[in-house]
């Protein structure tokens, strides 16, 4: 049963993200944040780790000032599956302004993610494979749009080539892993690559 720590992580997770929108969109960013929670929740997640898939973004969208605020407010373990789903602070990804440079540390950054993934508790694999498979399911959603279609690529540092490349073996990995949603995953990252224009892995 979900509690008032519930209740209170969603009114963190607004405030703190407030005037943020999904990329490339007008959508606020806690559409993100509770299709995570919910995705955690379908999979057999707990309050712990709903909340934190409400809170996944924080340090890496507003900052590590916050770690110390959700470590007193929510515990040791949601602080601990937040750090472990972030793959780069605010502060680190405003730090780095050129293009080439963008491109090159969002490339470090995702290697050395994938690889901690391999080795994270299950705890970081379950809320971490729930964002992923939500922000999928957007890309997708926006694949199928005529006045959208494959220019959603556009909006990431990784464009097209890069994005799916990445998809791909986050996939791979929750499903090697034994994750609750990769199946889910897996599908989703098919058909993303078919709509994108690569030809259908299978058979």
């Amino acid at each position: 049963m979900l509690t008032e720590r519930f209740t209170a992580a969603v009114d963190y997770a607004r405030i703190a993200h407030a005037g943020q929108l999904r990329k490339g969109t007008r959508i606020p960013y806690i559409q993100h944040l509770l299709g995570v929670a919910s995705l955690v929740l379908e999979h057999g997640g707990d309050e712990d780790q709903a909340i934190a898939g409400l809170l996944h973004d924080v340090l890496e969208d507003c900052g590590e000032a916050h770690a110390a605020t959700i470590g007193d407010r929510f515990g040791a373990r949601v602080l601990a599956i937040v750090r472990g789903c972030t793959d780069g602070t605010a502060e680190g990804k405003a730090a780095v302004t050129d293009p080439d440079a963008r491109r090159r540390d969002w490339l470090d950054r995702k290697q050395a993610y994938l690889a901690h993934l391999t080795l994270a508790a299950d705890d970081v694999l379950l809320v971490s494979g729930c964002d992923k498979l939500h922000n999928a399911r957007a890309i997708v959603g926006d694949l199928e749009r005529l006045d959208v279609g494959r220019s959603v690529f556009d909006r990431f540092t990784g464009g097209r080539d890069g994005t799916l490349a990445y998809y791909r073996q986050l996939a791979g990995l929750f499903t090697r892993r034994g994750a609750a949603m990769a199946g889910a995953l897996e599908r989703e990252v098919e058909y993303m690559a078919v709509l994108a224009g690569e030809p259908s892995r299978v058979a």
